[in-house]
C-alpha cells in the first residue's frame, strides 16, 4: 500500500531516543530545551515553546492572548477542526472566512469584506488564525496589515509548513503574526511521533504558554505572588495544563531537524514531477505562489469533473482500491455537525465546499519511490481517461 504520507525514521533517530531512555531524565530534561533551540534558530523567532501537540499549542496560544467568553476567532474553513477548536477551549466564538480558489488558503480580500461588516456590527475578532495549507503560505502581509487597522491578533496555524519560506524568510519568524504553532505528527515534514511548538517574538506571550504548559506551576521568583519558602517551593499562579513534551519526542524532533531541509526539497522534487505527469490530465494540480515557498506537505489534485465519467468519490474509492491510500483534506468544518449545531450551514462558505467536492491528497513523502509514484500516475490516467 502507498500512504498519502508517512515518517521517515532513521538510525540517528532511533540512537537518538536510545540515549534518551539509557539517560536520568525521560522528562523535563535537557532534550526539549534543546529542540526548543532548534526550533528557534531555524525559524529565527526569539522564543519556542514545545508541547505534546500542536493542538495545545493553538490552546495555549489563544489563551496566552487573553481569548475568552465572548471574544471571536475566525479561521479558515478548510482545515483540521483543531483551528477553530481552540477558541471553544477558551469560552470564545468561531467564525470562518472563506478561502482563495488558487491557494486554498484564507482570502484576505474576503477576509477584508468580513471584517469591514464586522466593524459595523460591533463584532470584530481578538484572534484571526491563517493556516498555511498543505505547506503553502498564506497571503501574512496582506493580514498583518489588516491585523493592524482592525485591532486583531495572529496566530499562525502552520502545522504543514515547518521548512517553508515567505517571501524569502523561515516560516515561523512571526514578522507578519504574534505567535507561529508547527505540528510534529508522523504525517508531517519532521515528526516527534506527537508533538507541536509555539515560536513568537514576544517575552509576554512566551511567558504565559509556558507556564500553562505545564500546570500553571512556576518556580520563578518574579512570577510568584510571596517569596520562595525554599529550594523546594514552587507555587500555582493559574489555571494550566498538562501539555508538556518528554525527552524522547523531542530528541527525535531534533534529530529529524537535522534532515528538514532535504525532506522538503525532496518533497518539491516529487511535487515537480508530479506536475509534469498530470500536465495533460483532467484535474488541477497545486498553485505555488510567488511569495512562498511551499513546505509541500500536501499534493492536493482537483478533479475537473465535468470532463471526466466518473464522479468525486468514484475516484477516490477506486485509488483506494488499487492500495493508494489517498485522503481528502479537508471536510469543511462550518459543515461538520457539531458546527452546524451553532447554525453554520451548507453554502456558507462556497469556495470552500466547491473545493471540497473535487480535492484530493495523492500520496508525497519524501521516501515515495518514483515507480511508486509512477504508479499512482497511471491509475489516475487509467481513471480519468476512461
Amino acid at each position: 500500500m502507498i500512504p498519502y504520507g508517512r515518517q521517515d525514521i532513521t538510525e540517528s533517530d532511533i540512537k537518538a531516543v536510545l540515549d534518551v531512555l539509557g539517560s536520568s531524565h525521560l522528562t523535563q530534561g535537557p532534550a526539549v530545551p534543546k529542540f526548543e533551540q532548534d526550533i528557534i534558530r531555524h525559524s529565527n523567532a526569539k522564543y519556542a515553546i514545545a508541547v505534546n501537540s500542536a493542538t495545545s499549542a493553538l490552546h495555549i496560544a489563544c489563551l496566552a492572548m487573553g481569548l475568552g467568553e465572548g471574544d471571536w476567532l475566525w479561521t479558515t474553513p478548510n482545515t483540521f477542526v483543531a483551528s477553530a477548536n481552540c477558541a471553544l477551549y477558551c469560552g470564545g466564538r468561531v467564525d470562518f472566512v472563506d478561502i482563495n480558489p488558487l491557494t486554498y488558503n484564507l482570502c484576505p480580500v474576503a477576509l477584508e469584506q468580513k471584517l469591514i461588516k464586522a466593524e459595523r456590527e460591533g463584532l470584530l475578532p481578538k484572534v484571526v488564525v491563517p493556516v498555511h495549507f498543505a505547506g503553502q503560505p498564506c497571503d501574512m502581509r496582506s493580514i498583518h496589515a489588516l491585523s493592524q487597522k482592525y485591532g486583531f491578533k495572529i496566530i499562525e496555524d502552520a502545522s504543514h509548513a515547518i521548512g517553508g519560506l515567505y517571501l524569502n524568510e523561515p516560516i515561523g519568524n512571526c514578522r507578519y503574526s504574534d505567535i507561529t504553532v508547527f505540528s510534529f505528527h508522523p504525517v508531517k515534514i519532521i515528526t516527534s511521533a506527537e508533538g507541536g511548538m509555539a515560536v513568537t517574538n514576544s517575552e509576554k506571550y512566551a511567558e504565559k504558554m509556558a507556564l500553562l504548559r505545564s500546570h500553571g506551576i512556576t518556580r520563578t521568583p518574579s512570577l510568584m505572588t510571596k517569596p520562595m519558602e525554599g529550594s523546594w517551593y514552587y507555587q500555582q499562579v493559574d489555571l494550566g495544563f498538562n501539555y508538556r513534551m518528554t525527552d524522547l519526542q523531542a530528541a527525535l524532533g531534533s534529530s529529524q531537524m537535522s534532515r528538514l531541509l532535504h525532506y522538503v526539497a525532496r518533497r518539491h522534487e516529487l511535487a515537480n514531477r508530479y506536475n509534469k505527469l498530470l500536465a495533460e490530465l483532467p484535474l488541477i494540480t497545486p498553485w505555488q505562489s510567488k511569495d512562498g515557498h511551499s513546505a509541500y506537505h500536501l499534493y492536493v489534485i482537483r478533479l475537473k469533473l465535468d470532463q471526466i465519467e466518473r464522479n468525486h468519490g468514484e475516484v477516490f474509492e477506486a485509488l483506494r482500491a488499487r492500495e493508494i491510500l489517498v485522503n481528502l483534506h479537508y471536510i469543511p468544518v462550518h459543515t461538520q455537525p457539531y458546527y452546524q449545531a451553532m447554525g453554520f450551514a451548507v453554502g456558507d462558505f462556497p469556495e470552500a465546499e466547491k473545493y471540497y467536492t473535487e480535492a484530493i491528497s495523492i500520496p508525497l513523502f519524501p521516501a515515495l519511490k518514483e515507480s511508486e509514484q509512477d504508479y499512482v500516475v497511471e491509475s489516475l490516467k487509467e481513471l480519468l481517461l476512461t
